[in-house]
């Protein structure tokens, strides 16, 4: 999850093809610079480094005198020392000093350049981004482009396919095609693996490189070489890059149901989502029996909207805690239902991540909703946006976020209240099978917030808009009044509580 101010392989940033992404399941903060604190009266900088780390830097600068051309100049190892100082002190947890560095000499030598012979500033890029990506799967560093497409991404406008991916096992794994755009018309799924852009082999490259390789002119074409689970061969997709503009709230009335989507956490969805609200309540009127927020394959957003989707549907009580190495704090409800505590059905499955977790587990932790469908994916890290003086920026993890109840989120996602999952039961990967994934600490839960469970197939459920069976259940359950009416329509007995 991203916050706002109040690239290497196996690594999950949030990236869109064509763009630096909302995250994956990605909440993000605000940004912000580097800061002054005070103790006892004394001014101090936390940013200032002890002999030790001087000396670490020492051995980086030795590094990049080896490999950098005659005539570098001072910019790009003050680039370096920002950076440096910036990971050390607000990473979500404390890292040794050679272990940073020793990642930022890796990268440099990955270059296998001649003595002498390369850029200072090119050798710094590759170092930070070395050692943010060594961190954990979500961390990066965002070159000045980069970060400008950050900010236009979580304005809910940039170009590209249309698609969240990663990098696994040397291919470039799409994550959650976003809704109504080039990606998801041609037919990608999560889940697929692409091997080859335009017949060039993706093998050795960096998220960043695979990203970059994707992005276009809008309206030019990139072939994409697909391998999906369960199809014996590789088969190739052609996408026409567009510009792409995320609406990320879409609203109907599914008879007496109000059914709200939202596919991505970007700057204007509690303010959408409110309208959309007014809107149903008006056109469905006294008849309404509630509401079904779908969160399927939203990889999650900003922070602060996660924050007040949920104050939405909350009339008191946490929304979620967060927690780092600097500081903690708890969003707390505001006064006013604007449901006016109509049921709720929340929709997830493994691609809902960050943003929407937080906005399920708190409606789940309140007893204000009933989660529905399969057990989501478990990223429950914050990731600050953080502008360097010299340009570009930092994509780092410095946080971790928990449910009202204290349940940690971080690689263990959220366990639905019905369980509506594929027939096979096929699984996913999610955040604890990747690669540097962070493990949260575990928080005792209350009593309370162990939930039954029932688990359902889909064909157990009634059709819904394009053969949408999940839906369908979650619109019975809306219908039917109680979960016991509910499962007794569908001929199932309800589950006892797990153990």
């Amino acid at each position: 999850m991203t916050t706002t101010p109040n690239r290497g392989s196996n690594a999950l940033a949030a990236f869109f093809a064509g763009t630096l992404a909302l995250a994956l399941a990605s909440c993000t903060s605000n940004e912000f610079s580097m800061s002054r604190g005070s103790l006892h009266g004394i001014v101090a900088d936390p940013y200032a480094m002890p002999g030790s780390a001087e000396s670490e830097m020492q051995r980086f600068e030795a590094t990049l005198a080896e490999f950098a051309a005659p005539g570098s100049g001072p910019e790009p190892r003050q680039q370096f020392a920002d950076a440096f100082r910036r990971v050390r002190i607000d990473y979500v947890r404390e890292v040794r000093d050679d272990q940073l560095v020793d990642a930022a000499i890796r990268g440099v030598r990955s270059l296998n350049a001649p003595p002498h012979s390369m850029a200072s500033t090119q050798l710094v890029e590759t170092a930070l981004d070395s050692m943010l990506t060594s961190l954990d799967p979500h961390s990066a560093y965002l070159t000045p482009d980069e970060l400008r497409e950050v900010r236009a991404s979580n304005a809910g406008e940039f170009g590209g396919l249309g698609i969240e991916v990663a990098m696994e096992d040397d291919a470039i794994k799409v994550v959650s095609p976003i809704e109504d755009t080039p990606a998801s018309r041609s037919g990608l799924k999560a889940g697929d693996l692409i091997t080859h852009l335009d017949q060039q082999s993706v093998h050795g490259f960096s998220l960043v490189q695979a990203v970059a390789k994707m992005r276009g002119r809008p309206g030019s074409d990139v072939k994409l070489t697909v391998k999906r689970p369960g199809v014996d061969r590789a088969f190739d997709v052609t996408v026409t890059r567009a510009i792409i503009r995320v609406q990320s709230v879409r609203a109907r009335a599914e008879g007496n149901v109000g059914y709200i989507r939202v596919t991505s956490f970007t700057e204007k969805v509690e303010t959408d989502v409110a309208k959309e609200i007014a809107r149903l309540e008006a056109s469905i009127g006294p008849d309404l029996k509630g509401y079904v927020l779908d969160l399927r394959n939203n990889p999650g957003g900003l922070l602060d909207q996660a924050v007040a989707l949920s104050d939405i549907f909350l009339d008191e009580g946490a929304i979620v805690s967060i927690r780092g190495r600097r500081d903690s704090r708890a969003h707390e409800a505001r006064s006013g239902d604007a449901a006016h505590a109509l049921p709720i059905v929340v929709l997830v499955n493994r691609g809902s991540a960050s943003a929407s977790e937080i906005v399920a587990a708190a409606l789940q932790d309140h007893g204000r909703a009933q989660i529905m469908g399969v057990r989501t994916f478990g990223k429950g890290t914050v990731q600050t946006i953080m502008s360097l003086p010299r340009g570009g920026g930092l994509r780092m993890t410095t946080q971790l976020y928990y449910s009202p109840a204290g349940r940690a989120i971080q690689g263990q996602g959220i366990d639905p209240d019905i369980a509506v999952g594929t027939d096979d039961g096929a699984e996913a990967r999610r955040e604890a099978d990747l690669p540097g994934a962070i493990a949260a600490l575990p928080q005792p839960v209350r009593p309370a917030a162990r939930r039954p469970q029932t688990a359902l197939r889909e064909a157990d459920c009634p059709v819904a808009g394009t053969d949408d069976r999940p839906l369908g259940c979650a619109l019975l359950l809306l219908r039917s009044g109680s979960t016991a009416t509910f499962l007794a329509s569908l001929g199932k007995p309800e589950t006892a509580p797990r153990p």
